[in-house]
């Protein structure tokens, strides 16, 4: 099935009904958007359709951050907020819609203070809740289209499921370490996310940022990339990315496109769908719709880091196993404890003796579950997973350490 001949943009097509009655502009309005306003492509009716507009940005961290930023500078009339977090610390060198003051506060309302600071006559509706199946079509119902700015599976493929239900188009992007990926997924006009991905990968084998870094400055290159795929959707100009994935490479300073196309047997966007209402994305993908690590086991398979910290101060013979990369043994270490890499720990397993004690270790806990589930499926019993990780051990036993 062939549909990439054809996008909304292309065929002058917007969300916006042909009937919407489109607002007028005051005089601020036309002196704030001037520089719009002198483009053939825009101008004073472009304008009118970017403020009777309606955007929902899922997420207000990296990508929603210059996504919110520039949606709100240009003067989207509506524009929704998802999220869930507060501001944190190590939020501040790539979420550049907060700040220091911002801390502790949650992120929704940082980010929607600063839009209306840096344009007032917009509408910024705020939704402090996770993203779910129970809330998604309540939330999503009046926007026009949805930017999809999360760091997880479950809700990447909840916005996805979403967009093809409604009929709006999903404007997609991800990050990690120096690499980034666009497109827009829109099922009336081209592919769908499933069409790409019609499984998610196993739990554990994609990290996470928080696991794996990003470059600060990626997600600003990729937000704005989303942010200018929505104001030619709403426009109805330009060429879009529709049936198309853009790779980014920061590194190589390089831009590829890929060709995608529809998949006659999507299990959501084909003419006999299997999934036909929102499902449990959660159970779906095997993971929790949060980008932050769980950090725990289980009671029956945790140790806390003071529990740890007196055993070894009884003289108890515990083996460490720190299962972080080698490049973060030079931002904190755990005297004592032995490197082996989770990637490695699989074809290293004869290094371990079942009969020791061993205490599994990383950053915050995540991948030290999935290495102690490695144990475990190979018949390791006397295994436990530092709670926390290193950073709790930081926080609770040694504040001489940082916290990353």
């Amino acid at each position: 099935m062939e549909r990439l001949s054809r996008s909304p943009l292309s065929a002058n097509r917007s969300p916006l009904d042909e009937a919407t009655m489109l607002p007028n502009l005051s005089h601020d309005e036309i002196h704030r958007y001037s520089r719009h306003l002198l483009i053939p492509e825009v101008g004073l009716e472009g304008q009118q359709k970017l403020k009777a507009a309606s955007v929902l940005v899922v997420g207000t961290g990296g990508l929603g951050s210059p996504v919110a930023l520039y949606l709100a500078a240009a003067g989207i009339g509506r524009i929704g907020l998802v999220d869930y977090d507060v501001v944190d610390f190590s939020n501040l060198q790539r979420q550049v819609i907060h700040g220091e003051s911002k801390l502790g506060v949650l992120k929704v309302e940082s980010a929607r203070e600063r839009m209306l600071d840096i344009n007032p006559d917009i509408q910024v509706d705020v939704y402090n809740e996770i993203f779910t199946s129970e809330n998604a079509m309540r939330i999503a119902e009046p926007y026009d289209l949805i930017i999809d700015g999360t760091d997880n599976f479950p809700t990447r493929y909840l916005v996805n499921d979403l967009c093809v239900l409604t009929g709006k188009p999903n404007v997609y992007g991800s990050i990690f370490r120096f690499d980034g990926q666009a497109s827009v997924f829109y099922a009336e006009e081209g592919p769908c996310y499933r069409c790409l991905f019609p499984e998610p990968p196993p739990p554990g084998l994609v990290p996470s940022c928080a696991e794996g870094g990003v470059l600060g400055i990626l997600p600003g290159t990729i937000g704005t990339i989303q942010a200018t795929e929505a104001i030619k959707q709403i426009l109805g100009i330009g060429d879009s990315l529709i049936g198309k994935l853009l790779l980014y490479n920061a590194l190589d300073m390089s831009f590829d496109f890929v060709k995608l196309r529809v998949n006659p047997n999507c299990k959501v966007c084909s003419e006999h769908p299997e999934v036909t209402e929102l499902i449990d994305y959660e159970e779906f993908c095997g993971m929790p719709a949060s980008d932050h690590e769980s950090g725990s086991a289980g009671a029956e398979w945790d140790i806390t880091a003071s529990d740890l910290k007196e055993r070894l101060d009884a003289g108890d013979h515990i083996r460490l196993i720190d299962v972080r990369e080698p490049h973060e043994l030079a931002i904190s270490k755990l005297d004592g404890a032995e490197l082996i890499p989770l990637g490695q720990l699989a074809s290293r397993m004869h290094e371990l003796d079942s009969a020791e004690e061993i205490v599994l270790l990383c950053k915050m806990g995540s991948r030290s579950v999935r290495a102690l589930e490695v144990l475990a499926s190979a018949g390791f019993r006397k295994i436990k997973n530092l709670e926390g990780g290193i950073n709790a051990w930081a926080r609770e036993v040694d504040p001489s350490l940082p916290i990353y």
